[in-house]
Order: structure tokens, then C-alpha cells, then sequence
């Protein structure tokens, strides 16, 4: 294990995940910028970029929280900057224990998830399909924004009928989340 690698990765990790935030909500290029009747820009909702923000903060917090209780330290503040601060400051120790190899694998896929994520270019615009929050609920939710009536707003909505404004969206990732965790 490289740590110095290590360390410019975990250094990267606040960076990466503030750049993932400009890329949730994408709006897809126009190859032939002249406009042609039926072409027109897209917007989707880049998944793998709210993915990989929602990872990087969960595995952070796990590892500090590790070496906090292992060193009787404070763990930091829930914020990636302040986590990867803490786990760098840290990270000597935290090399020299039995999870290490664990530790630099999960940092080492979370830098590239990030990346994957921020490069992420669509050959079809369409999003992947993803289960449906609702309980009891078998349909999937294309996270594709479609536009909604006159309003001009842009939902997403779910093949039974669920529709979410944009903006609910972060909601829904967290009870995607905790319907996962229940299935685990």
C-alpha cells in the first residue's frame, strides 16, 4: 500500500464530492449546436453522481468513527471536508492497523467512483430505473425529469403514478437508502 497515494486520494475525496453536486442535475449537449427540428437538450439526473456523494459521506463517517472509538478521539462533523481532515490527520495510525488494506481498497473505489460519476457522459439520455420508495409500491422511477403540464417544472415519476418535483429528490435518496439498509 502506497500512502502517500492514499493520502492524495483521501486528500482529493472533498474536492471530487463538491464537483459531484454540479453534476446531479446534468443537461445533456447538443452534438450540432444549429438547431434542428426535433432535437432538443435534454436534462437527466445523474444517479451515479448521488450515489457516489451519498458512499463517499457514509464510508468517511464509518472510518472515523473507527478511529475515533479506537484512539478515544472526537469524531468530526458529518461533512466530507471535515472527515477526510480528520481520517489524514490520522492516517498514520490508521495504516499501521489490520482493517488497513480494507481502508485504502474503500478509499481507492470511492475516488474513482467520483470520478466515474463526474465523467459520466450519457450515450442515451435516459437514466436507469430505480425501485420505487413508496411502501408497498412495484413500480420503478425513472429519474429522467419530464416536464410537467403548462408550469414549465420538471418531475420524476414513478411507472405506478408517483411524481416528485426535482427538488424532492434528496428525499428520496434517503428513503431509497433506508429501504435498502431494511432489505440488508
Amino acid at each position: 500500500m502506497d500512502v502517500r497515494q492514499l493520502e492524495r486520494r483521501l486528500r482529493a475525496l472533498p474536492d471530487l464530492h463538491q464537483e459531484c453536486l454540479h453534476d446531479i442535475l446534468t443537461t445533456t449537449r447538443l452534438r450540432n449546436p444549429t438547431k434542428v427540428s426535433g432535437s432538443r437538450r435534454r436534462d437527466y439526473l445523474n444517479m451515479s453522481a448521488l450515489d457516489a456523494r451519498s458512499d463517499v459521506l457514509a464510508i468517511l463517517e464509518s472510518w472515523s468513527d473507527f478511529v475515533a472509538e479506537k484512539l478515544g478521539a472526537v469524531a468530526p462533523a458529518r461533512s466530507v471536508p471535515q472527515l477526510a481532515r480528520f481520517l489524514v490527520r490520522h492516517l498514520e495510525w490508521l495504516t499501521t492497523q489490520p482493517p488497513a488494506a480494507d481502508f485504502a481498497a474503500e478509499i481507492e473505489d470511492l475516488h474513482g467512483e467520483l470520478q466515474r460519476a463526474i465523467d459520466h457522459e450519457p450515450s442515451d439520455p435516459r437514466s436507469p430505473l430505480v425501485e420505487c420508495v413508496m411502501d408497498g409500491c412495484t413500480g420503478t422511477i425513472n429519474a429522467t425529469p419530464q416536464k410537467t403540464g403548462n408550469g414549465e417544472k420538471s418531475s420524476i415519476s414513478c411507472s405506478s403514478g408517483h411524481k416528485w418535483e426535482i427538488r424532492e429528490w434528496l428525499t428520496l435518496r434517503h428513503l431509497m437508502d433506508r429501504r435498502r439498509k431494511r432489505a440488508a
